[in-house]
């Protein structure tokens, strides 16, 4: 269970390191414990999968919108505001000063029990008003993906993950959620 409390952005950057993970949502701190294995497990996958990608796009000379593939980045958004994505793929030259300045260009979360529909949908909604083009929720117990591309609606996907962002890729969703 999630517990909370109220920050400032300075009292956000003092706080000391320890396992587990740590986002500021509009002020609000939200501390989880450390991800179990599988959770762990699936998000490697994906961030594997995406890194080649991205690789071969980048030496053939496209998807040149898309940075670098990023576990557990910080990313600021706005000033009270820092999200820790599971997955995620910067757009190319995003700033950095000591987090990622603005919303990775696809923002990729492994949802666990813990997570509710309400926190993922304004976790989501902070994505796209700071710069995120997608946003991918993965749902192992539901063996099912949710894409949402910025302006339309969410789609459930239970074969292939693609985007327009990296022309030919294609994340087989039950391949990354097997046992």
């Amino acid at each position: 269970m999630a517990t909370t409390t109220v920050l400032t952005w300075d009292e956000f950057l003092r706080l000391p390191d320890q396992p587990g993970k740590q986002e500021l949502v509009k002020g609000e701190l939200i501390e989880l414990p450390p991800a179990k294995d599988r959770h762990n497990t699936l998000g490697h996958r994906i961030f594997f999968c995406l890194h080649t990608a991205l690789e071969q796009a980048h030496a053939h000379g496209e998807a040149s919108g898309l940075g670098e593939v990023r576990m557990e980045a910080g990313y600021r958004l706005g000033g009270q505001t820092c999200l820790q994505p599971d997955v995620s793929v910067t757009h190319a030259g995003q700033r950095i000063q000591d987090y990622l300045q603005g919303s990775p260009a696809i923002a990729i979360e492994v949802v666990s029990p813990g997570n509710t529909p309400r926190a993922l949908a304004a976790k989501t909604a902070l994505y796209f008003e700071y710069g995120a083009l997608e946003v991918w929720h993965f749902y192992p117990e539901e063996g099912h993906a949710v894409v949402q591309i910025a302006g339309a609606e969410p789609a459930t996907v239970r074969d292939f993950v693609t985007t327009p962002l990296l022309p030919g890729f294609a994340l087989h969703v039950q391949e990354i959620l097997r046992g």
